[in-house]
């Protein structure tokens, strides 16, 4: 009787457990959904003017819409874009007003890395962004061949000399540069997916808890001789 009274308990809180971390996970997943839904609407917003003052956190994804001039010069940020392949990303300077900041144009395939781009007048409507995309496995860029790995905001500004301020272009700004706007599918939403182990290991646990609760109360061949 105490082993069965064990088994019970044990199973009892370890179902306990898995299930309290599959409601767990459900409740992110409700809590990721709303962030992400608030980004996309940001992002999607009406653009404004260029902020005097720009803030990393506080303008994260800020729609902005600039006149001014694109300048001449531009860094090669090398990227693999879904069902076209490698490929770099334009960052280029842009003087608005009395300010220079720095516009990723978007993407053209290896090929067209030497080809002559639009520069001089014109308006550019896209996001604020400051990405994370450096850490300790990022390569140094290499300058001579004008190759970076990264969209490392400061180190870009340094070389194109403009301000820290990076706007990723969602208009096109070249018939020949497709835009790659600032969008929520890199940042990761795997609730769903925890929330369903954590929930299938419970049935698990619980199918095994009932399996040796009925083995523990079945009767042995010895207590039927």
């Amino acid at each position: 009787m105490r082993r069965i009274l064990f088994l019970l308990i044990f199973g009892l809180a370890g179902l306990a457990v898995l299930v309290s971390l599959g409601t767990w996970q459900v409740q992110r997943l409700a809590w990721k959904e709303g962030i992400l839904a608030d980004i996309e609407a940001r992002i999607a917003a009406d653009p404004v003017p260029l902020p005097e003052a720009v803030d990393p956190e506080a303008d994260r994804y800020l729609p902005v819409e600039v006149s001014g001039e694109m300048l001449p010069g531009e860094i090669h940020v090398l990227v693999s874009v879904k069902q076209v392949g490698p490929g770099y990303r334009i960052i280029a300077p842009f003087r608005t007003g009395d300010r220079t900041i720095l516009v990723d144009r978007g993407f053209v395939p290896t090929t067209a890395k030497q080809a002559e781009r639009q520069i001089g007048p014109m308006q550019v409507v896209g996001n604020l962004h400051w990405p994370d995309e450096i850490d300790s496995y990022t390569p140094d860029p290499d300058p001579a061949g004008n190759i970076w790995f990264a969209r490392d905001v400061p180190a870009l500004a340094d070389a194109l000399g403009a301000e820290p301020i990076l706007l990723v272009a969602r208009s096109q700004t070249d018939p020949a540069i497709t835009p790659l706007p600032v969008d929520t599918a890199g940042i990761p939403n795997d609730h769903l997916q925890y929330a369903v182990t954590w929930f299938g290991l419970a049935l698990v646990w619980a199918t095994m808890t009932g399996y040796f609760l009925w083995r523990g109360r079945a009767p042995s061949e010895s207590d039927a001789q």
